[in-house]
């Protein structure tokens, strides 16, 4: 993303926040000092997207080592809460987990060595959270590169939801596939779109693709079919906020549907996730919690009701797409083509 933004920072103890729900009117910072708050930021859409959750969640996870009991015997339950808590904020991301899980492990490696102090344990935390954070950034470079091969010179592509640099620690996995082959002179023109009921689409992709400067044109969600029927679109490049052992992708809403059209018309439909993205532990998509949100980010948009007063709404909000309706899933690691459970399991977790 552009130097002038970032999509968080680390200054003076605490994480400082871009808050997406202002975007892309305002930019305004929220102030983390605790792990309560990263978890808040998460749970309530100040910053989201798989990736970005989980390297927000590793500096919430270290930010709890600011204010440890003087009793090193009382750390572990404190950081055990601390790790609950930014778990609990939000369920379907598996990024979210493996973040926290890393940094668990971080902290018990920590805590073996012998007579370790408040501050040097702290330091260390910190110290490993930029590294997590820094990880993703050079995966998101990778997986740009690989991605772009996928793709020839003047394409026209449809891409759905958040999954720029908004939605990670760096270049973005969809987004930055194509910002990527933008840059390779592979993109013609994107189709943004719009994404309801957050609106991920239109607020946020449509500001990053025009920051970069790349043709793009917003539509809405129910616009896709058409597009697809009447002129030539090249690909759709969706991400992913966990991918299940046999290859199915839970992703935003939505997504579900639109691979469905691909697939009706012929058109390559790409996952772009890293590894971490991957929950092996899960056998499928069926078995993957599905989030339900407030039905008022439905009835509402930027806090006016445009529904009937009164009126029902269901928000599920994310969707699982079949391995089999997914071309190709591009992680660091490699492309997984076809997806199923041998391709998957082959590039994540090659046999030594």
């Amino acid at each position: 993303m552009s130097a002038e933004i970032k999509q968080v920072y680390w200054r003076g103890g605490s994480l400082y926040v871009l808050d997406q729900r202002l975007l892309p009117h305002r930019t305004k910072y929220i102030r983390c000092g605790t792990p309560e708050s990263v978890a808040a930021a998460i749970r309530d859409m100040a910053l989201r997207g798989a990736p970005l959750i989980g390297g927000a969640a590793a500096y919430g996870f270290a930010l709890a080592a600011k204010s440890l009991p003087s009793d090193p015997k009382r750390w572990w339950p404190a950081l055990d809460r601390a790790a609950k808590t930014l778990k609990a904020s939000r369920p379907t991301a598996v990024n979210l987990m493996h973040g926290v899980d890393h940094m668990l492990a971080a902290a018990e490696r920590l805590l073996f060595r012998k007579e370790i102090g408040a501050v040097e344990f702290y330091k260390g935390l910190k110290e490993e959270a930029d590294r997590f954070f820094d990880e993703d950034a050079s995966w998101n470079r990778r997986m740009g590169e690989l991605g772009s091969k996928l793709l020839k010179r003047g394409s026209t592509v449809i891409t759905y939801c958040n999954t720029g640099a908004l939605a990670t620690c760096g270049l973005g996995t969809a987004l930055g596939v194509i910002r990527t082959a933008y840059k390779h002179g592979k993109i013609k023109h994107v189709y943004a779109c719009e994404t309801r009921p957050y609106m991920q689409g239109s607020r946020l992709t449509l500001w990053e693709l025009m920051r970069a400067g790349i043709p793009s044109t917003l539509i809405t969600d129910n616009m896709a079919a058409h597009l697809m029927a009447t002129e030539r679109i090249d690909a759709i490049f969706v991400g992913s906020d966990r991918i299940a052992a046999n290859a199915d992708v839970a992703n935003k809403i939505g997504t579900y549907g639109l691979s469905i059209l691909a697939r009706h018309h012929g058109i390559p439909f790409y996952v772009v996730a890293p590894s971490t993205t991957v929950d092996l532990r899960t056998k499928h998509g069926r078995l993957i919690p599905i989030e339900e949100r407030s039905a008022r980010e439905v009835v509402e948009i930027g806090g006016r009701l445009f529904a009937p007063k009164g009126a029902k709404a269901r928000h599920p909000a994310f969707d699982v797409t079949p391995s089999r309706l997914v071309t190709a899933i591009v992680t660091e690691r490699g492309v997984v083509r076809p997806p199923n459970a041998r391709t998957l399991r082959k590039v994540i977790a090659p046999k030594p």
